[in-house]
């Protein structure tokens, strides 16, 4: 059966404010979480990007939770040496198996910003490649030296590590990226619920290994100012093409948000106090064959909305 879990949006929230997010997540009966990695928000009215890492330490504190990257992007911005310690650690803290690593081939946003020039989406998938393959050696705890075509590692070992190597689930979108992640994924991460997607992973390799799914959506008494908050705050993922990666900075992102109407966010997130709809959205992912969802509640009333999803929603889902 399909699980539920939350999705705390690094991009809209404090660090102070994810934790307590967090534990409201547990009390109202979600099962897992992911939390977003970026340097940058996607626009200037979103307004947060804490260092992930160091609200995942915190997070071990809080939360009886397991916690997965959603996702990391371990090639340009971070050493995949560095993210592979980052992640060990992140893991012994969490233990018993309650960390997952989400990893993807990044966004120009947040990884062009040390001067280097962003590359086009095949060789983002060769590095990323390179990057899972260097960090699962580096989790079996021994010396790793590499000289690969995109990384050099000399005498690197990683001496605090867990018992059991964090798994490393891939996100994926197109036809290459998803052959990626069934090869060498752990496990899918992909946002839109598409059995087609799902059935294609599966058959590539990815036979048995879960698919794990995130949607945003905006619960409110008042769904018209609910569709306006979904707009101001997250405009920017009804945009097309390849533009949520090769737009290089928020400003950008909030000139090509202009484009995006109020009405095209109404017809594509949930939004209001249905719970009907919000049950509906959730059922589509359970039908297309995804193992966990993870839900974000999109704007400030979080306390709201893990009081509707504890009696209304999941109650309906899980029962």
């Amino acid at each position: 059966m399909t699980e539920y879990g939350y999705f705390l949006s690094c991009e809209e929230h404090p660090p102070r404010a994810l934790l307590e997010q967090a534990r409201m997540a547990e009390q109202a009966g979600f099962t897992s979480l992911w939390i977003s990695d970026h340097f940058h928000p996607w626009t200037g009215e979103q307004g947060q990007s804490p260092f992930v890492w160091s609200v995942i330490g915190a997070l071990s504190q809080v939360t009886s939770l397991p916690v997965c990257t959603a996702v990391t992007c371990p090639t340009v911005r971070i050493h995949p040496v560095i993210t592979a310690q980052a992640a060990a650690t992140s893991a012994a803290l969490l233990g018993h198996g309650r960390f997952r690593l989400g990893v993807g081939s990044g966004e120009a946003l947040n990884e062009h910003i040390l001067g280097g020039r962003w590359p086009e989406a095949s060789v983002r998938l060769e590095m990323l490649e390179e990057a899972i393959q260097l960090m699962r050696r580096l989790f079996e705890g021994g010396k790793v030296s590499h000289h690969g075509k995109h990384y050099t590692v000399e005498n690197a070992r990683l001496y605090t590590v867990p018992d059991q190597p964090p798994p490393i689930d891939v996100s994926a979108f197109g036809p290459a990226a998803l052959s990626l992640a069934a090869r060498l994924g752990d496990g899918l991460v992909t946002t839109r619920p598409d059995r087609e997607v799902v059935d294609r992973f599966r058959r590539a390799g990815g036979a048995g290994k879960p698919v794990f799914g995130g949607v945003k959506v905006c619960w409110g008494p008042d769904r018209e100012a609910a569709v306006r908050t979904a707009h101001r705050l997250w405009a920017v993922e009804q945009l097309p093409g390849e533009l949520n990666q090769v737009l290089p900075s928020p400003a950008h992102f909030e000139q090509a948000a202009r484009l995006v109407t109020p009405e095209q966010v109404a017809g594509k997130v949930t939004c209001g106090d249905d719970p009907d709809e919000h049950v509906r959205t959730l059922q589509a992912y359970a039908e297309a064959g995804f193992d966990r969802v993870h839900i974000s509640q999109i704007g400030p009333d979080q306390q709201g909305f893990f009081d509707f999803y504890r009696t209304k929603v999941l109650p309906s889902l899980t029962g």
